[in-house]
């Protein structure tokens, strides 16, 4: 069977990664690239998420999956794939956005597999979340430590989520309540793997949060961040304290946010705790958190295309066995992962 995949997004950073490991892992299908700019090629489609009368190539061309790697705060692609029967799989919306769009799927009569995937490194978190506990129902609380290096690659979307949320309040959860919090606020001492050492770490807003506590229904869950530079995190969470990103301008906080080196690792750890005490699950990412994320997505994907899933709303993580998700993840050679209890 012709296998069509349509990366919209696919000129960005993460997209263009999706499109590597996708074509390399899997030359039989066919790629094609979405943008708001004319391509060189027949593969190449001019869309924009903004005009859904920009989508009619998406029928010409026969597209099976259209993988969202762009911002469409309208969720005309959503709308559209749900419309006409395509899988979908969106690895871009912030912790609003992917609860808006999960309410508009609910909603609708699916007949084709609508996968939301917008979790921290394309949503796997709570799929190795089960791998620590036998149990779902057993575990009490997760902690989720990401390390991010301000060297690190980093596309312009991921600055313009920070610049236009760091002054929102969201939410953790504390006994099955959301409790409203603030970025880079209420410090957390953080012994971290693959020799970065202890760090102070600050709240950081991922859709892992809503995952783990509303969907998996885990009652104490919090996800907090570091930077590389110690200075930095130090920086990010004295400005959040004076109230300096409130009076700050959106072109003055994308300038904060805006920097991308040429590439450092990424890091993330779970810490679960059930009845039997805490275990850790680390990964690092010696090329950084797009590779990582457009592993995901590309892992996601292959398991689309190769198993017989029904047509209904997912999860990225529900998608997979766990222990299967963590043996793709170790075998990819730029992946590293421990656990220890």
């Amino acid at each position: 069977m012709e296998y069509n995949i349509l990366i919209i997004g696919g000129n960005g950073l993460v997209g263009k990664t999706i499109a590597r490991i996708l074509q390399a892992r899997n030359p039989h299908i066919n790629i094609f690239i979405g943008g708001r700019k004319d391509g060189n090629t027949e593969k190449h489609l001019k869309i924009d998420v903004t005009d859904p009368a920009s989508f009619k190539g998406i029928a010409d061309k026969k597209i099976n999956l259209i993988i969202l790697s762009v911002n469409d705060k309208s969720d005309n692609v959503l709308k559209y794939a749900i419309a006409h029967h395509i899988d979908y799989l969106d690895i871009t919306k912030p912790t609003p956005a992917l609860v808006k769009a999960y309410d508009i799927a609910g909603k609708e009569d699916i007949n084709s597999r609508i996968v939301f995937s917008s979790g921290w490194m394309g949503g796997i978190v709570p799929g190795l979340v089960s791998i620590l506990s036998k149990d779902t129902n057993d575990i009490q609380g997760v902690k989720l430590f990401v390390y991010y290096s301000v060297k690190d690659l980093a596309g312009e979307s991921s600055a313009h989520f920070m610049a236009e949320n760091v002054a929102v309040p969201f939410h953790d959860y504390k006994n099955d309540q959301p409790v409203s919090i603030r970025h880079f606020l209420n410090t957390e001492r953080f012994d971290f793997s693959f020799g970065i050492g202890k760090r102070s770490a600050y709240n950081f807003d991922v859709p892992d949060l809503y995952i783990l506590n509303r969907v998996e229904r885990i009652p104490n869950v919090s996800v907090k961040m570091t930077y590389n530079s110690k200075f930095i995190t130090w920086l990010l969470g004295s400005f959040q304290y004076l109230r300096i990103f409130d009076i700050l301008s959106l072109k003055e906080r994308k300038m904060i946010f805006g920097s991308s080196g040429n590439g450092d690792q990424a890091v993330f750890e779970i810490v679960v705790k059930d009845k039997n005490g805490d275990k850790k699950l680390s990964l690092q990412s010696t090329k950084g958190q797009a590779e990582l994320t457009a592993l995901s997505a590309v892992l996601h994907t292959e398991e689309l295309f190769r198993n017989p899933h029904e047509n209904n709303v997912y999860f990225g993580h529900q998608l997979h066995e766990p222990l299967s998700l963590l043996a793709q993840l170790n075998a990819y050679e730029t992946i590293n992962t421990n656990i220890t209890q």
